[in-house]
């Protein structure tokens, strides 16, 4: 398998009416009007009495469980997700090595309350990641049920980061990342760990063609409350993955290009056999560091009664307006900001950055403009 294919096939299966950040149920049924009926089930409804929509791909005698949008607002991998069905759908070399040694039974969207909110939470402010020993609530019970019936054999928790996390310290952004989850508070290396982390460092292998640098990996600091360790202490082997930010995709579309090829290698690295052996590699992905803003302006000064030299960094909320996800830029921090990147960087040039109403910027005010020495400058993306 090489990235050639991979992103010939992508734009073939592409799902075209899935665009940007706001993805819901609505969105995801239409898609699935295209596939086979008996690929689709219901199995379960969200607080609000949505439907929680599971498909099976495959006949094969390895069993995986895949789910997205466990937090509603982190959607890429869904989007990803569907492309792949369409993938699984044709006669292709790659989608018949899976299905003919795996089984697939996939979850769009856990959490289509807060898909439907853009937030992270389901309906009732919980968070389903923190609700694996609890099960409080449908959503989580729902999950549980799904994998207690099917008895995995691997599992991939699929979700969305921030803007502000580096591969590391040396300003490189993480365009996706990866996380055996820890299966105990010791954090011992055992062997389903040891497996998934083999399979993310075959995958990184690859990714490192199309994002050199750019994959990171995540903190396994210990909580049997998420979902991710508990079936890592389950003894089935558990990969997280993160879709992160690339340059100047804030629609995630590039990311959900990248999020399709991890899942593809990563089920075909299971389909085609996998052992511990490759683990170490996994621990020469960098960690995850949280170095990036959106924007930081350089070397601003704030007001004509002062003379300090700071910058501003900008980072944008997310919210949903009108039935559109806006990014407001708003204040972040005001400081010396030596180890931090932007993923704009301005270098004001010790000129007066103020608001377009001439006012001193303040940590915590969102605004779409300023004025960087009487020049109006945009930070919307």
């Amino acid at each position: 398998m090489n990235l050639e294919l991979l992103n010939s096939l992508f734009f073939k299966v592409k799902t075209a009416d899935l665009f940007g950040r706001y993805i819901t149920n609505s969105d995801i049924e239409k898609s699935l009007e295209d596939l086979s009926k008996s690929k689709i089930s219901i199995k379960g409804y969200s607080v609000e009495n949505r439907p929680i929509y599971s498909l099976k791909f495959g006949h094969g005698p390895i069993k995986i469980l895949l789910w997205s949008q466990m937090h509603g607002n982190e959607s890429t991998s869904t989007k990803a997700l569907l492309d792949c069905f369409n993938l699984f759908e044709i006669d292709n070399e790659i989608s018949n090595a899976i299905l003919n040694q795996c089984t697939l039974v996939v979850i769009p969207i856990l959490n289509p309350d807060g898909a439907e909110l853009y937030t992270r939470l389901n309906a009732n402010q919980v968070d389903l990641n923190r609700d694996a020993q609890d099960l409080s609530q449908p959503e989580s019970k729902v999950l549980r049920s799904v994998y207690n019936d099917f008895k995995p054999d691997f599992c991939f928790n699929l979700h969305g980061q921030r803007t502000i996390f580096g591969a590391g310290e040396m300003g490189k952004v993480a365009s996706l990342s990866f996380l055996s989850p820890s299966q105990d508070a010791n954090r011992w290396l055992t062997p389903n760990r040891k497996v998934a982390m083999s399979i993310i460092a075959v995958v990184n292998e690859l990714l490192q063609k199309e994002i050199p640098n750019g994959v990171g990996r995540y903190d396994d600091g210990f909580n049997l409350n998420c979902v991710g360790d508990t079936f890592q202490n389950f003894g089935v082997p558990t990969l997280l993955y993160e879709a992160g930010h690339f340059h100047q995709d804030y629609k995630r579309e590039e990311v959900r290009r990248l999020m399709f090829i991890a899942i593809i290698k990563g089920l075909h690295v299971i389909a085609t056999g996998v052992s511990e052996i490759a683990y170490e590699a996994y621990f020469q992905i960098p960690e995850n560091t949280k170095c990036f803003y959106d924007i930081i302006i350089r070397n601003a000064k704030l007001s004509e009664a002062e003379n300090d030299i700071m910058d501003i960094a900008i980072q944008y909320q997310e919210s949903l307006i009108d039935g559109e996800i806006k990014f407001v830029p708003r204040v972040e921090k005001i400081s010396i900001l030596d180890m931090k990147f932007g993923h704009r960087e301005i270098n004001a040039k010790a000129g007066l950055v103020v608001t377009c109403e001439n006012l001193e910027l303040k940590e915590g005010y969102e605004n779409d403009f300023v004025m960087i020495n009487n020049e109006r400058i945009s930070l919307k993306p």
